[in-house]
């Protein structure tokens, strides 16, 4: 059966966006172990999971860096569009988005089919709401957080559903060059 894994990246207070979606927070100057790291998650898997809100901005961002072959990030955009995306929305009908399909079924339903079709693991990047949806429905199996060096104390959090305590074992944490500390877990 296929793992759903959760890349994200947080503040070290814990909010994965300001309170309007800012993401001035992050540390966009990687350095090159973290985006190795990047790139070895990358290619564990062969899906990428959205949540509506977040869909238009991905898919147009990584389709206009893969219009540059020179663009230093070309290698993981081309991943991005390429690899077959699955957006959850109760709203959208019809769409214009390349390698992507719409889940409209109950949550935790299309993710477990998905899990169990061959192939590589799934990932999620987002959004905010959707990942505290499958996190409350215990969807997730590897959580990656990318602590960001920053604080910026409010904003919007992804466990804000949880509902009983909710334990994760480290498997674990590598500190970049760049001030990024991910810390891996499972559940």
């Amino acid at each position: 059966m296929k793992k759903l894994k959760l890349q994200v990246q947080m503040t070290v207070d814990g909010f994965v966006a300001g309170p309007y979606g800012e993401l001035d927070w992050m540390q966009w100057n990687w350095s090159d172990d973290i985006k190795n790291y990047v790139s070895v998650l990358t290619d564990s898997v062969d899906t990428i999971l959205l949540g509506r809100k977040m869909t238009d901005g991905f898919i147009s961002h990584w389709t206009n860096v893969t219009a540059d072959p020179n663009n230093e990030e070309y290698e993981a955009a081309k991943k991005f569009v390429d690899y077959p995306k699955v957006v959850f929305t109760k709203t959208v009908d019809n769409h214009n988005w390349i390698n992507t399909t719409l889940a409209k079924g109950d949550l935790a339903e299309e993710v477990n089919r998905l899990k169990e079709q061959r192939g590589k693991n799934i990932i999620v990047y987002g959004g905010a709401n959707f990942v505290s949806s499958l996190i409350k429905n215990n969807l997730i199996d590897e959580y990656y957080l990318f602590i960001n060096p920053t604080a910026i104390g409010k904003g919007m959090e992804i466990f804000n559903k949880v509902e009983d305590t909710m334990k994760l074992k480290l498997v674990n944490s590598f500190a970049f060059e760049c001030g990024i500390v991910v810390n891996k877990y499972e559940i």
